[in-house]
């Protein structure tokens, strides 16, 4: 198992997408075992800690079939790749029928093929769990139905939208409390103890596989949230939460196992109790895109240790892309702000290249989009930057940025620093559309003393400044940004 850092950065690949592309390029049919080290090496730019192979499991045929049924995701096919055939629909990569490698895709050896090669490039592997629910074919809805949530013949005859009947049991369609129910998947019993055993023995499974996985959907199965979406159909409310009692039992084999959860409706702080590592930071995600600079910094304001438990990002395969949602000056500053704070960081296959298209993740097609080679450096070089700088190993400490009488434009300015080992760092970044000035004061140098000369370095731009260290800790540096503008700066004492 590679050992993921305190906090990784990882890179979501949607793995046949990613496959058929490869393919097309060498102009032979590709699975996991047969990836040439060119393909991996785009994938695992410097700086990249973790790969997360998207949609690695056996898909549901059923599941496919009710796919192409629906005439409303058949419309979103089409949008998304206009000339789609169906043999280009693979089925939702979350409607798992077996937790083993789909043969199509290299089977178990292509995986842990695949897994060798991140492993010789010092990167880890993550993969999927979808732990709310199964396929309507998995084995478990006709050996297991104590698994399930399970109503009774006149659930099926008066709801057939939301139970359906296999092997002559009523069971439930997977939900979440506030949408209807999914046509394609069964709804687990979160509060079943043989559900429990068994969702364990499976991420005891996958662990033998991977460094780590994502949970799909994760707080679905907290007691409070499950009692509350099926009520007295769930049964008996157990004493421990689902989480718990099922992360404690795979850390019994795999103690250094990454759980990274995707979560919403802020209940980060319990999972991560509950024994996640990583929660994702929907809420930073949705002020950076839809609030203003003040609603983002009360957001900073949290506790340094529970903001290195959250997943930064700005796009995944279930939001829209980064390109297509945000303004170019935008799209940069806010990913040098994701880069640089505290947490795990996500980043999505594509984003670097300006892919504008949201892929519908049933599909093994995206349209074809001409890539932006300077996005694609620029990000390179973030990333690249930050991880040789180490300074995400050291403290991290959100500054005030503050103004004066006739200019209040350092509201625009948000403004973060690092101190460790590996040296002191600033981020500035001016989220808005307008220049932004301000005063920061820094907290450097530690020692009290306020002579000599201190020397501010651009990461990204190499741009050299001196100035005296009496401004850092008294008035404050000066900064002047012009729209969307940043500055990552390592600082030393000019003297050394």
């Amino acid at each position: 198992m590679t050992a993921l850092p305190a906090q990784p950065v990882v890179h979501e690949v949607n793995t046949r997408v990613w496959l058929r592309e490869v393919g097309a390029r060498t102009g032979r049919r590709m699975s996991l075992g047969d990836v040439p080290k060119d393909a991996w090496d785009e994938i695992t730019p410097h700086g990249v800690d973790a790969v997360w192979l998207m949609g690695v499991w056996e898909r549901s045929p059923e599941g496919r079939a009710i796919a192409l049924r629906d005439p409303g995701l058949r419309a979103a096919f089409d949008r998304a790749v206009p000339g789609l055939r169906e043999d280009e629909i693979a089925g939702s990569p979350y409607c798992v029928r077996r937790y083993e490698v789909d043969a199509a895709l290299g089977g178990g050896e292509g995986l842990a093929a695949a897994r060798a090669a991140l492993d010789r490039r010092g990167v880890g592997l993550l993969l999927d769990h979808v732990p709310n629910h199964v396929a309507p074919d998995h084995s478990w809805t006709r050996r297991h139905p104590e698994y399930f949530v399970r109503g009774g013949e006149d659930d099926a005859r008066r709801d057939p939208d939301a139970f359906l009947t296999v092997a002559g049991h009523v069971l439930a369609r997977g939900r979440d409390p506030f949408f209807p129910p999914w046509p394609d998947v069964v709804q687990l019993n979160a509060f079943a103890p043989a559900l429990r055993t068994a969702a364990t023995e499976v991420l005891t499974h996958i662990g033998d596989l991977c460094d780590g996985v994502r949970c799909d959907m994760a707080m679905l199965l907290m007691n409070d949230v499950f009692e509350r979406t099926w009520g007295p159909r769930a049964g008996t409310r157990p004493q421990e939460d689902f989480w718990a009692e099922v992360i404690a039992g795979v850390r019994r084999r795999h103690p250094r196992m990454t759980f990274v959860a995707e979560a919403y409706w802020d209940l980060e702080w319990p999972l991560q109790q509950q024994g996640f590592d990583f929660c994702y930071d929907k809420r930073l995600y949705d002020r950076l895109l839809h609030e203003g600079p003040e609603s983002v910094r009360q957001h900073l304001l949290a506790d340094e240790d529970y903001q290195r438990r959250l997943v930064r990002f700005l796009e995944n395969h279930d939001e829209p892309r980064a390109a297509h949602t945000l303004d170019p000056g935008k799209e940069r500053a806010a990913a040098v702000m994701i880069a640089t704070l505290p947490g795990a960081t996500l980043w999505h296959e594509g984003q670097f290249t300006g892919r504008r298209v949201q892929l519908p993740v049933f599909l093994d097609r995206r349209p074809d989009e001409p890539p932006d080679a300077e996005l694609r450096a620029f990000h390179e070089k973030l990333l690249a930057s930050v991880h040789q700088s180490g300074m995400r190993t050291g403290r991290w400490r959100l500054l005030d940025c503050e103004g004066w009488p006739d200019n209040d434009s350092h509201r625009r300015l948000l403004a973060w620093c690092w101190s460790g080992p590996a040296g002191r760092f600033l981020t500035v970044v001016n989220l808005s559309a307008q220049p932004a000035q301000a005063r920061i004061r820094l907290p450097w140098p530690e020692n009290g003393s306020c002579s000599g000369t201190w020397l501010l370095t651009g990461l990204l731009d190499g741009v050299r400044y001196e100035r005296p260290a009496e401004e850092l800790t008294g008035p404050g540096l000066f900064v002047g940004l012009d729209a969307w503008g940043t500055h990552v700066l390592s600082a030393e004492p000019a003297d050394g």
